[in-house]
């Protein structure tokens, strides 16, 4: 027919390798943006962790020394503010123990330092590219459902 647009040539070899290039580049420049993202996160947890067990270990410092305060002022005077200086000593211990529980769990949610998001997806686009065909149907599949 006269008046039916004739398609579009399909792309020369070039032109496909030229826009496959484009992709990977970008698509490479995407997932290290994310690995980037993933590690800086946990890095941040593992640092806020760290920092707990140095408050953990300050605060014991201090009831240790309230401690053997308790400890002069019992031997010392055998007066009841030896019982008030044990007091104040175990409460630092008990806060000493809750700050470091916590910077535990901030440790271990921060381990290990590992951008898995982003290699499971290198992974992914590997196999698209080496199977183009199965990704494509797997894809398909999983967009159905």
């Amino acid at each position: 027919m006269p008046g039916a647009p004739t398609p579009p040539p399909d792309p020369s070899t070039g032109q496909l390798v030229s826009q496959l290039s484009t992709e990977i580049s970008r698509l490479v420049r995407d997932e290290l943006q994310l690995a980037q993202l993933e590690v800086t996160g946990k890095a941040k947890k593992a640092g806020i962790g760290v920092g707990m067990f140095g408050a953990a270990g300050l605060v014991a410092l201090y009831g240790l020394g309230v401690l053997l305060a308790a400890i002069v002022l019992a031997l010392a005077l055998v007066v009841d503010a030896w019982l008030a200086a044990l007091i104040v000593a175990v409460v630092l211990f008990a806060i000493a123990g809750v700050a470091a529980l916590l910077g535990k769990k901030q440790v271990s949610e921060a381990s290990p330092p590992v951008p898995r998001q982003a290699m499971a997806n290198v992974k992914e686009d590997i196999d698209a590219v080496r199977n183009p065909a199965q990704h494509s149907a797997a894809q398909h599949s999983a967009q159905e459902h």
